[in-house]
């Protein structure tokens, strides 16, 4: 019966394993021993069409998504970067960020080819605005090609956590992870912006797959995740806590690989992941700028005289330094947060995995939480766990003592190693461990389907879904500004001619879609009357006359779960 699926804990159909990996002194080929098997008919053109299917209907409503959301709050403020490191090759806009995740978006800014006043000056945002709507540009073109890098990526890393789960629990194993993966919202949703929260998870994942991989081939994969983690520090200040958990992981994988001084192996591993790193970040930048010359729009903040010193140890770029003080400098900002209808000024140390629990869908949850522990109890998949758990548990650690409480995409690397971790499931070697991870899979697409095309305001099943987000989360949860353009829909085809008032959170500009609409805010209350839209985060942070005239209106309608219009 080819093509059929069974469970054993000896080797597959003819005596062939599905797994791979190392020897049999712990490292991954001991690992492919027993748990789920493939018969033969599903290896080669069989689990290449269902990693195919995965991956494409992904990558069709991740085009989808981008083709219709405007510029989310961020974005124009790196496809400005990205065009400024095209055209004049400095790194004057946007440093707090390190500049490979900007390069990466630059790729399909190249090919829309915008055009680029470069003596404009103003703010970053107002660079972005300008680019986007007053150069001449067509901004719907423009933000598909910004995106499409990213989009690309977003597919590429899919790979990584099916190469990933595969090598721990066998094909049906790398399967389970990958149809996790490829229907989780916020991957769907990140993976469809350009931003740099995905580019930056997507390399820590490889870093961490090719530390487990240099157990075997210290020489050839070390060096790798050295690239990759490297690529992470350059894409993102926070990948910085990255850094000592891969070292370590590195020295881990060569102390097992080594024979005899295995002391001075684990420290020559750890050294060269390291080392690698830093020469990645200080490659990027100087292919960005040579000679390092470049000085941010704008004078930097004070850091604080430790942190100011910590950053100056770094072996790492100026530029690069100075972009952690602007990063420091925001940390010390008052921030307002909003967590399960509670407004609060500065950080709730529980926000991230309070946040997380809203927005993860429940089978990802269980069956991450599920391989999680099968990682520590199952002897054989013991030697994985800190590869798949440490790297999201010190990064979770890390940004849980940050100021800004703006959402999960802050600690995208959670859901996407928990991917991994629930293909682990299958590593049990019971039939009954394969029917509730394939409904749990089930689920989760079921899921995600149901939010369609609504991707960015998603909440699970248990909070109620993406129509009551708002009224748990706020900012880039459920309202960054990318539903202008369906609001222009929405006013012209149900409220032609009707008197509008607009609150809107975002970055982009109203009246580029047609919007035609007054701040309510600016005038007295008793001259408030028609239709009253309000973006959501606005209104989830509402005080004062805002606040007064949403509770003397009533709702009449929303649009995309992330802006509500009232009737006044």
């Amino acid at each position: 019966m080819r093509g059929r699926m069974r469970v054993s804990a000896g080797r597959g159909v003819g005596g062939h394993e599905v797994g791979g990996g190392l020897g049999a002194d712990g490292g991954p080929r001991s690992i492919a021993g027993g748990g789920v098997r493939l018969r033969r008919g599903w290896r080669g053109w069989g689990v290449a069409t269902v990693v195919v299917v995965l991956l494409g209907q992904m990558g069709a409503v991740m085009v989808w998504t981008a083709v219709r959301q405007t510029p989310t709050i961020d974005e124009p403020v790196y496809v400005a970067a990205a065009t400024d490191y095209l055209r004049e090759h400095r790194l004057r806009y946007n440093p707090e960020h390190p500049p490979l995740g900007k390069l990466l978006i630059a790729v399909g800014v190249a090919v829309a080819d915008p055009h680029y006043d470069s003596a404009y000056r103003g703010t970053q945002g107002a660079v972005g605005r300008h680019l986007l709507y007053e150069s001449g540009n067509d901004p719907w073109r423009l933000m598909l090609w910004a995106r499409l890098p990213v989009i690309v990526l977003t597919l590429l890393c899919g790979l990584v956590v099916f190469g990933f789960a595969r090598g721990l629990a066998g094909t049906a194993g790398g399967l389970v992870a990958l149809g996790l993966y490829a229907f989780t919202p916020d991957v769907i949703t990140h993976g469809s912006l350009a931003t740099l929260d995905l580019p930056a998870t997507a390399f820590t994942l490889v870093a961490a797959w090719s530390a487990w991989k240099a157990r075997e081939r210290p020489r050839r994969w070390l060096p790798v995740a050295g690239v990759a983690l490297g690529a992470a520090v350059a894409t993102k200040m926070n990948a910085l806590a990255a850094v000592p958990v891969l070292m370590l992981l590195g020295g881990l994988a060569a102390w097992h690989a080594g024979r005899g001084r295995r002391v001075l192996g684990a420290l020559a591993g750890a050294a060269v992941v390291a080392g690698v790193a830093i020469a990645v970040v200080w490659a990027t930048y100087l292919v960005l700028d040579p000679r390092l010359g470049s000085a941010p729009a704008g004078a930097l903040p004070e850091a604080g005289e430790l942190r100011g010193r910590l950053a100056d140890l770094l072996p790492l770029p100026p530029a690069f330094r100075d972009g952690m003080r602007m990063q420091f400098g925001q940390e010390d900002l008052p921030w307002e947060g909003f967590l399960f209808g509670r407004l609060y000024t500065g950080a709730r140390w529980y926000y991230l995995p309070a946040a997380l629990l809203v927005k993860t869908p429940l089978g990802l949850l269980a069956l991450g939480g599920a391989g999680a522990v099968a990682l520590l109890a199952v002897r054989r998949l013991r030697p994985a766990a800190p590869y798949v758990l440490l790297p999201p548990a010190v990064l979770l650690a890390a940004a849980m003592t940050g100021s800004r409480d703006f959402g999960t995409r802050y600690a995208l690397f959670v859901p996407v190693f928990l991917a991994v971790a629930g293909g682990c499931v299958l590593r049990w070697p019971r039939r009954r461990a394969v029917p509730p991870a394939v409904l749990l899979v089930l689920w989760v697409a079921v899921s995600s389907l149901r939010t369609f095309p609504y991707y960015l305001p998603y909440a699970n099943e248990a909070y109620g879904g993406p129509a009551r987000t708002h009224l748990l989360l706020h900012d880039s949860n459920v309202d960054w500004g990318q539903d202008l353009g369906r609001l222009a829909v929405v006013l012209r085809e149900r409220h032609r001619g009707e008197r509008v008032w607009l609150v809107y959170k975002g970055s982009g500009v109203p009246a580029f879609y047609g919007i035609h609409a007054a701040d309510p805010r600016r005038v007295p209350e008793d001259q408030v009357h028609g239709v009253l839209v309000v973006s959501d985060s606005a209104a989830a942070k509402a005080r004062g006359k805002l606040a007064g005239l949403i509770a003397s209106s009533r709702p009449v309608g929303e649009v995309g779960h992330s802006i509500t219009l009232y009737r006044r």
